[in-house]
């Protein structure tokens, strides 16, 4: 899987929080609280934690109470999962675990009654996703296991003012996305509706709301390490010219404080069916 850097992260964490699905991380927070016992120790396994977004925006959201959730945040980069525990050593129940993700048997899912990812799945293959899927479900017979996957890419981004290239752009950056990222061939703008389809098939109740960033001037630093990461990542398409490719850069770069930008994910909830 394809590394990112903790400023990164901390770049676009401001979009993703205000793009994240409102009512779907409530229903979450609410299934990690049905049915459990006072005082009793929640168990939440993050995939691909990064520096610990997900737990943050757990913490955030309105009248949440984390002193139950025991989180156990799953990373392939020991530098971030450092950064996590620095962040939140002292304030959360959590360990870390350095693993290759592709090693689903690896995974620290035991007693786990919920497991989240943020801007994840959409860089995996579809054999992972029907991996996991498959382990839940097995696990389910035991002990029931919920999904949350926030802020997977939807294959659309539109912008203002528009450029004659930026259809073809998103073309071959959405070509780009289904490149192998460590796990196979990534699903990339497939991924919301594969989950879908996948966990609907072993019986999990499905819910699936739209959550794009809608980025303006505010964002310009963000906006403007987004036109660099798309640009370095068609720059190789065939189908694109390399002089047409350098206007379309410095038009948008250009553009970057006086427009706008919207790129479409999806957040996603599997539950087991009755739950």
């Amino acid at each position: 899987m394809s590394g990112f850097s903790i400023d990164w992260l901390d770049l676009r964490e401001g979009a993703d929080r205000r793009a994240r699905a409102d009512k779907l991380l409530e229903q979450a927070r609410h299934w990690l609280q049905s049915d459990a016992a006072p005082q009793s120790e929640i168990n939440v396994v993050d995939l691909g934690a990064g520096t610990g977004s997900t737990l943050r925006a757990f913490s955030a959201a309105s009248g949440s109470n984390h002193d139950s959730l025991s989180w156990h945040l799953v990373d392939q980069d020991a530098q971030l999962l450092a950064q996590a525990r620095l962040r939140h050593g002292d304030s959360h129940q959590l360990q870390t675990h350095e693993l290759d993700l592709t090693d689903i048997a690896a995974l620290p899912l035991e007693g786990a009654k919920l497991i989240t990812a943020s801007a994840l799945f959409d860089l995996v293959s579809a054999d992972f996703i029907e991996r996991l899927a498959v382990e839940m479900d097995r696990r389910c017979q035991q002990q029931a296991v919920g999904l949350y996957s926030a802020l997977n890419y939807d294959g659309t981004t539109s912008w203002t003012p528009a450029h004659p290239l930026d259809e073809d752009v998103l073309k071959a950056f959405n070509r780009d996305q289904q490149r192998d990222k460590g796990f196979g061939a990534a699903l990339g703008p497939d991924a919301g509706t594969y989950m879908e389809r996948v966990f609907n098939s072993l019986g999990f109740s499905v819910y699936s709301v739209s959550s794009p960033w809608v980025l303006d001037s505010d964002d310009s630093k963000l906006v403007d390490a987004l036109i660099s990461g798309i640009a370095d990542a068609v720059a190789q398409d065939p189908a694109l010219n390399a002089a047409s490719l350098q206007d379309w850069i410095q038009f948008r770069k250009l553009h970057s404080l006086g427009g706008t930008c919207s790129v479409g994910h999806t957040d996603l909830l599997a539950l087991p069916q009755g739950d």
